[in-house]
């Protein structure tokens, strides 16, 4: 099995940091801001923009985690996966803009789920999608708003990201298909 690294440490890094100023310059500062991390790596991940953000736009940043598990509708094709916990920041999302905060786009269904596990916590005023890998092959019409990288590949690779908190490093590679 072939693989190749294509995102390092270094160009993690840097899409983060661009990603945190599109942020605030498409919300004009922190104000009302709610970044909301899909496990596992989204949530790692809304940490380092919420950091970023803080240090940039000079405010914290509320951030929490949204579980979409029980929201997908191929549960019946995937393995059994635990539930983790939805962690919503105290004030809620009602009249706040939200982003959602993953670490790959495939086919768009996670994001779906999260669209409608959103719903039952509340109404936000707007709700942006903030993706490190961007793959393509989207099955429902999801598009985000920030992207830190744009990753084209075969439906049959795989795109796997690393990162510190969890894998001890950060990297974005790709495995070719078997």
């Amino acid at each position: 099995m072939s693989t190749r690294t294509v995102l390092q440490e270094a160009d993690i890094s840097r899409a983060l940091t661009r990603i945190a100023h599109e942020i605030l310059e498409a919300n004009r500062g922190p104000d009302d801001l709610v970044l909301l991390g899909i496990p596992t790596r989204g949530v790692y991940l809304a940490r380092r923009l919420a950091a970023l953000i803080e240090r940039f736009g000079g405010a914290p940043v509320a951030t929490g985690a949204l579980d979409v598990t029980m929201y997908r509708d191929d549960l019946a094709h995937q393995p059994t996966r635990a539930p983790r916990p939805t962690e919503i920041p105290d004030g809620g999302v009602d009249g706040r803009v939200i982003v959602l905060v993953d670490d790959v786009l495939f086919s768009g269904r996670s994001i779906g789920a999260a669209l409608d596990a959103l719903k039952d916590i509340g109404r936000p005023a707007a709700v942006r999608l903030a993706i490190l890998v961007d793959r393509g092959h989207r099955e429902l019409p999801i598009r985000p708003d920030f992207v830190g990288k744009n990753l084209p590949s075969a439906r049959t690779e795989r795109v796997n990201v690393r990162l510190t908190e969890i894998d001890g490093a950060d990297e974005v590679t790709i495995e070719a298909a078997r």
